[in-house]
């Protein structure tokens, strides 16, 4: 670097005159014969000497000024070089690191009507948001939008978990009163404007997440041995882009799927068949084919040994972005066998959902009815047939149709 440097800001040397006196063929001037001319032309050869040696001295000094002038300027470039570099290796280790994350619990908005229902008909349930990025890099934190949004919802006295895909689409309230694709959030805030924004419009008491990309869903659907998906034959095209275009990013190897039907797929398969959106159902599909795969997830991790699941957890946990302690996890993983899915849907429901272009905010889905989806969804996780949303959705809900419903009824 420092020899690049010097000659990017190497100066132009000074050209050698010749010397006085003699010409360019050699020659000696001509002169008079006289001794007095003689004794004048070497009067004026000793000057011109004398001249030569005092401009050596000062061309000298001079070029030991600028080449410590340039020593200092290229130590100063390469110091600035290197705390660039180093902050920008920062920024990229901070922006891409997995693991355990730290919510602080008064930076979370739960609406004030849930922290009573808390204690009632959400009492023994453990809500945790699930968030699938569209990050091949391993940007786990923020800057990219969640291309996956789920939220858990697990009786702890029973074992029974349902999951609910709250599509990346739908125009809500991003936590902090502005409005646009849910899937903003995430890339706005990370998990924690995340988690608010589904709180504040769903009356949900989420604090904890678990954040994965394609390298990290690939790698634990491979450590459990493949898992079982039915692939029909608008699918299998889209499945073998998909994996084909990340086999080439995560420096994968890449297997075709070849055949349609009830089989198993690896990891790179399985979340190319996560991703297909382009057939019959469009995004709606392709969040139920997301909660196909994270149903057959369990089902094989089920069937595996505890020091199995425990090994493919402590393997993958910097893929992923959490709030939960890796010893929680494993806890957890110990139980598996009391856990099981016994329903999925989506948010909002089919009957109370409309799409749309929203102005600058473009397609969208749109919850016709906010306050109406939010009394289903209490009803579907919580069997609570009674709900009243709180004051806080209702504001949202009729924000949300103050700003959708001249583009919809256009």
């Amino acid at each position: 670097m420092a020899k690049y440097m010097e000659d990017e800001y190497e100066e132009e040397r000074p050209k050698k005159k010749s010397a006085s006196g003699s010409s360019k063929n050699g020659r000696k001037p001509s002169g008079g014969k006289s001794s007095g001319g003689k004794s004048s032309n070497r009067n004026s050869g000793a000057k011109s000497t004398n001249g030569k040696g005092s401009g050596k001295k000062g061309s000298s000094r001079k070029q030991k000024a600028r080449k410590q002038r340039r020593r200092i300027i290229i130590f100063v470039i390469e110091i600035i070089i290197l705390v660039i570099a180093v902050v920008v290796l920062y920024s990229v280790l901070t922006a891409t690191k997995g693991g355990k994350m730290e919510i602080e619990e008064e930076d979370i908005i739960i609406n004030e009507t849930v922290k009573q229902e808390q204690e009632e008909t959400m009492k023994g349930y453990r809500n945790i948001a699930l968030f699938g990025v569209d990050s091949t890099t391993g940007a786990l934190t923020k800057n990219t939008r969640s291309d996956s949004i789920m939220i858990a919802s697990i009786n702890q006295d029973t074992g029974e978990c349902k999951l609910v895909s709250v599509y990346r689409d739908t125009y809500l309230n991003l936590s902090n009163d502005s409005y646009n694709k849910c899937n903003a959030a995430y890339a706005k805030g990370g998990p924690e404007m995340a988690i608010n924004m589904l709180n504040m419009n769903l009356d949900m008491n989420i604090t904890d997440f678990v954040t994965v990309g394609f390298a990290g869903l690939t790698d634990t659907i491979d450590a459990l041995g493949g898992v079982y998906i039915d692939v029909d034959g608008a699918e299998i095209d889209h499945v073998n882009s998909y994996q084909y275009c990340m086999a080439e990013n995560l420096k994968r190897d890449y297997t075709p799927v070849e055949n349609t039907g009830y089989q198993l797929l690896n990891g790179l398969q399985a979340t190319g068949y996560c991703r297909v959106r382009y057939t019959a159902g469009d995004d709606f599909k392709r969040a139920e084919r997301q909660r196909e795969v994270l149903s057959a997830v369990a089902d094989q991790a089920k069937k595996a040994s505890v020091t199995k699941l425990t090994d493919t957890a402590q393997a993958v946990f910097e893929e992923t972005y959490t709030s939960l302690d890796l010893s929680e996890i494993v806890e957890m993983l110990g139980d598996i066998s009391k856990y099981y899915i016994s329903d999925t849907a989506g948010f909002p429901q089919e009957s109370n959902r409309a799409t749309g272009t929203i102005g600058s905010k473009g397609s969208c889905v749109v919850p016709v009815n906010l306050e109406e989806n939010v009394k289903w969804l209490h009803q579907f996780l919580f069997d609570d047939y009674d709900y009243e949303p709180s004051a806080t959705v209702k504001t949202c809900s009729d924000q949300i149709y103050s700003d959708t419903n001249g583009y919809l009824n256009k």
